[in-house]
């Protein structure tokens, strides 16, 4: 295992185990597992906890982060979150986002945060609406505001080089520089563009007094993209493991907000800072709906407490949108679509994008509002979650090993504990209309899709439906299965 490698999400360096054994690392290291059960880490400043006494006995003792006490804005823990990056892709316009907003109370749906993404400004780098689009941004945050949204900006430390604000940034020295010293491009997802230099503090102060100006306005926070390594290395001519530094240095930007959102980011585990999962497809298989619960886990267990799966029905464009020339293509499994909101109803956050309203029937809608409701139904659980976190650094989201150590859960990855308490069983392979839950030690009510099951003296394994679809049209058959624990 390369922890240097980001794989376009967050990456701490630290290994852990079931057994409570731990390898840290403050730069970056590779660690290797042996057949013969020996595990050697190459790096620097390697420090571990994998031999007899020195580890912690079991998950929950290794993984413990530094935790600050700080923890996001509660109205990203305790409602959906909304995204146009999906519905609006390069288009978004003061109408579309005011209609969106207006589309989501209409549905019976609760307010949120609602993020405007990219082409919001008049290019990268520019901290300026596009008036052409965004005519009145300041009457715009202040009618979200009035019906309940809080609203974030989509910015990246990308810079438009055909750009007065490149001009100016350059003067500076505010850019990333090549190995001769000259203004360095890189090429990203959306063409080529120079970059800040978060390790200069004169150039992160003028991007922060940047975003300032955007908070007068009514903007209250910020879905901070694009920090990758590997678009510095590119232009420092550096490898990934000494890239990283500005990646850090981009994260470190976020801590002086409430609501901010990541998605790459190297280290700072127990900060406020949510964590987005990277993008993913509209698809059943483990680039999309399959991976988001182990990629929870490996949120929770890294230091990430304040994690949010990407966006319902996958944050992949090109599943949506013909690549080169955008057309739209709405081929939306409606089936998967349900499935997405429901494995992401208790996750600490969820996030909507192409709205359900729009590309889903009236059956399929019901579920997803009632997804959305569900995880705003506990928002004060989550919430409550969410300041212990961040007083101990613990997961909010949980794998069944890490709430009952040794008792054959570790390989557990289609379930997941909310908290100690909450157990949440989704069904995410097409055209299942039931699953088994592995329900752990303890007495358990069942909850929506298996609220016929009252008390489930656990460890039992139990089948519970949850269909979708034409055959399931009772609507407490389209509900999450999920469990609480009963009071001894």
């Amino acid at each position: 295992v390369d922890l240097s490698q980001l794989l376009s999400n967050q990456c701490n360096p630290i290994l852990v185990s079931s057994e409570g054994r731990y390898v840290w690392c403050a730069t970056s290291c590779v660690v290797t597992g042996h057949s013969d059960g020996r595990v050697t880490a190459t790096g620097r400043d390697v420090q571990t906890g994998v031999h007899s006494g020195e580890g912690h006995g079991t998950l929950a003792g290794a993984f413990r982060a530094a935790a600050t006490g700080r923890l996001p804005d509660p109205l990203m823990l305790t409602a959906p979150q909304y995204n146009l990056w999906i519905e609006c892709c390069y288009w978004p316009t003061q109408f579309a986002v005011l209609e969106y907003a207006k589309k989501v109370l209409e549905h019976g749906m609760p307010p949120g945060v609602i993020m405007i993404d990219t082409n919001w400004a008049l290019h990268y780098g520019s901290f300026e609406f596009n008036r052409t689009r965004f005519p009145d941004p300041s009457a715009m945050t202040s009618e979200l505001h009035r019906m309940g949204f809080k609203v974030m900006l989509w910015v990246t430390p990308f810079v438009s080089p055909d750009s007065i604000t490149f001009r100016y940034a350059e003067a500076k020295n505010f850019l990333v520089k090549g190995p001769e010293g000259e203004t360095g491009v890189c090429r990203w997802w959306d063409g080529y563009s120079a970059l800040l230099d978060t390790l200069n503090p004169n150039a992160v102060r003028w991007f922060e007094e940047g975003l300032e100006g955007l908070t007068a306005i009514g903007v209250d926070g910020f879905k901070m993209d694009g920090g990758d390594p590997e678009y510095f290395a590119q232009i420092t001519g550096q490898g990934i493991p000494e890239s990283l530094e500005y990646t850090e240095a981009f994260a470190a930007l976020g801590l002086r907000y409430g609501l901010v959102e990541y998605r790459a980011c190297w280290k700072q585990a127990g900060t406020h800072l949510v964590q987005r999962l990277c993008d993913k497809n509209h698809a059943w298989d483990s680039s999309g709906l399959a991976s988001l619960i182990p990629n929870g886990i490996a949120q929770g267990i890294s230091g990430y407490a304040f994690g949010c799966p990407d966006m319902i029905g996958g944050g992949q464009y090109s599943d949506f949108y013909e690549v080169g020339t955008l057309e739209p293509h709405l081929d939306v499994d409606q089936e998967l679509f349900v499935r997405y909101a429901q494995v992401s109803a208790l996750f600490p956050m969820m996030q909507f994008s192409l709205a359900p309203w729009r590309v889903l029937d009236a059956e399929h809608l019901e579920a997803c509002v009632e997804a959305a409701n569900l995880h705003a139904e506990l928002g004060e659980h989550i919430l409550g979650l969410a300041k212990h976190a961040a007083e101990t650094g613990e997961p909010i989201l949980r794998c069944m090993e890490y709430v009952f150590p040794h008792q054959g859960y570790a390989e557990v990855q289609d379930q997941f504990m909310l908290g100690s308490c909450v157990l949440v069983a989704p069904i995410a392979t097409r055209g299942s209309a039931a699953r088994t839950v592995r329900v752990p030690p303890g007495s358990w009510e069942g909850r929506g899709a298996a609220s016929h099951l009252p008390r489930v003296q656990g460890p039992a394994d139990v089948e519970v439906e949850a269909p979708v679809g034409a055959e399931g049209t009772a609507v407490e058959m389209t509900r999450l299965i999920w469990f609480s624990k009963r009071e001894e």
